[in-house]
């Protein structure tokens, strides 16, 4: 046992060892370029203190933002073939994945978590920009149809929040076709008779918004985020007019109608709960239990009298 290496100089490096310290302590809001200090961006969800822009977050903190206590379960999905059209442009498809997944530690773009919000039942499926840049492979149509079916079968209601920049080239036709698959999982939900809620946030853009981003109940977006289809600059070139400068913006899709409400990010819980809530019971449960029953409402009548009056509550008569 050496000594010196093994005492003498643990001790000496702890006494020189600089502490940890963050890489950026400052970061410039993109709206405003005001330097924030990086513990009060944090403390206020990523969004700026002096205009109120909303910094994009990575999906765990997005995650933890939506569901009580920060506590969810994140869903296990399908194993899909990485390469199917094995496509390759300047590089590998199989290369871009791998670099995508050792930055972000997911599968793919899509992320699926189950759990309470304000102690009512709901499944999240997020996209995470992160992942070459939120694109829709078939992955992430498999997850939007997982989280659906999911919520089915749970009887939950289900939110996305698509951040993303539309369908992925690199899988070609099979990306394209996740659009109507995705749009009939919406439809399985809807018709089981659940709450379907799109959380739009920076951005939500291409396939993804020709979608099931735009078949929501209630739409609901953070403030400022982009929203459209194609890009700013390909519509003023197809149309040959100069646009709006708030143009695919949360506020003006809002004051046109495709929006119906714009959330600060610290609200977002509170709302979405509160209007889950209103969409799963209507009435407050005290009017409907103070209601009478009304028996002629509850009686089936074809147009036959006497297997009407047969049906009809003692001393009454639908055929009189």
């Amino acid at each position: 046992m050496n000594w010196l290496t093994n005492f003498v100089r643990p001790k000496l490096q702890a006494l020189v060892k600089k502490n940890d310290v963050p890489e950026n302590l400052w970061s410039k809001c993109p709206g405003c370029d005001q330097m924030i200090f990086h513990r009060d961006l944090t403390n206020n969800l990523h969004v700026c203190q002096y205009c109120n822009y909303h910094l994009r977050i990575p999906t765990d903190l997005r995650l933890k933002i939506l569901f009580d206590d920060g506590v969810y379960r994140k869903v296990e999905l399908a194993d899909i073939p990485d390469d199917p059209l094995k496509f390759r442009d300047r590089k590998r498809y199989t290369d871009r994945l791998k670099e995508s997944r050792a930055q972000t530690k997911e599968r793919d773009a899509v992320v699926v978590a189950t759990g309470r919000m304000n102690d009512l039942p709901v499944v999240v499926a997020l996209f995470n920009f992160d992942f070459m840049g939120g694109s829709m492979g078939v992955a992430s149509g498999e997850g939007i149809v997982k989280a659906a079916r999911l919520a089915v079968s749970q009887q939950a209601s289900l939110i996305v929040n698509p951040a993303s920049g539309g369908a992925r080239m690199q899988e070609g036709i099979l990306s394209l076709m996740q659009m109507p698959r995705t749009i009939i999982a919406v439809q399985e939900l809807k018709e089981a008779g659940l709450p379907y809620i799109v959380l739009l946030t920076d951005p939500t853009t291409g396939g993804v918004s020709a979608s099931f981003a735009m078949l929501g109940d209630i739409h609901v977006a953070e403030p400022g985020a982009t929203i459209g289809f194609a890009g700013r600059r390909v519509i003023e070139q197809t149309v040959r007019e100069t646009l709006p400068d708030d143009f695919q913006r949360s506020e003006f899709l809002f004051e046109h109608g495709m929006v119906d409400c714009i959330v600060s990010r610290g609200e977002l819980r509170d709302t979405l709960s509160r209007i889950i809530g209103l969409l799963r019971m209507p009435r407050p449960v005290e009017e409907m239990q103070d209601d009478e029953p009304d028996d002629t409402l509850q009686i089936p009548y074809s147009g036959d009298a006497e297997a009407a009056d047969d049906a009809a509550p003692p001393g009454r008569s639908l055929s009189e």
